[in-house]
């Protein structure tokens, strides 16, 4: 079935893919992405019968348009702190690396978070907010605060390799 997925429409795909990022090279990579995540997906459950199966790969390559995006914004962001840091304070190469794929690892945990939870959690792990001031801050009660600080810290826990 994967295989006949991506016969079909690989080219298309990867065309769709081009027209939006505007280089062959990421279009490509995102275009196998999606049908890699395909292939595993279809490894732990049968895939749906598609009747749309465009409409299907586009709901999955504009997910990863987005995080496509995303992660760059990331690194440009990442790159422009580091170069404030003076030379013999620079991480090496592979520092870099590893911090950068971590940087990407606690965005996608963040962002996996609801909107609620994650605006809490970061008003107190980044700002240093207590609980009655994220309260007071986002119009709700310390026991919604508390609610979302667990659920975020579960999070966390469940995520840790």
């Amino acid at each position: 079935m994967v295989a006949q997925l991506y016969d079909a429409h690989h080219g298309w795909l990867s065309s769709w893919l081009r027209k939006r990022l505007g280089n062959n090279a990421d279009a490509a990579d995102l275009a196998q992405d999606a049908f890699a995540g395909i292939l595993l997906a279809s490894r732990r459950q049968s895939l749906p019968n598609l009747r749309e199966p465009r409409a299907y790969l586009t709901t999955i390559a504009k997910r990863l348009v987005v995080d496509f995006y995303r992660r760059h914004a990331l690194e440009r962001a990442y790159l422009e702190a580091l170069a404030l840091v003076p030379a013999e304070h620079a991480p090496s190469e592979e520092q870099r690396l590893i911090i950068l794929q971590s940087l990407q690892e606690i965005d996608a945990l963040l962002d996996a978070l609801p909107a609620k939870v994650r605006q809490a959690f970061l008003l107190s792990q980044l700002d240093g907010l207590t609980y009655a001031q994220i309260a007071a801050e986002m119009s709700i009660g310390v026991r919604s605060v508390k609610r979302y600080m667990a659920e975020a810290f579960r999070h966390c826990i469940l995520a840790a390799p």
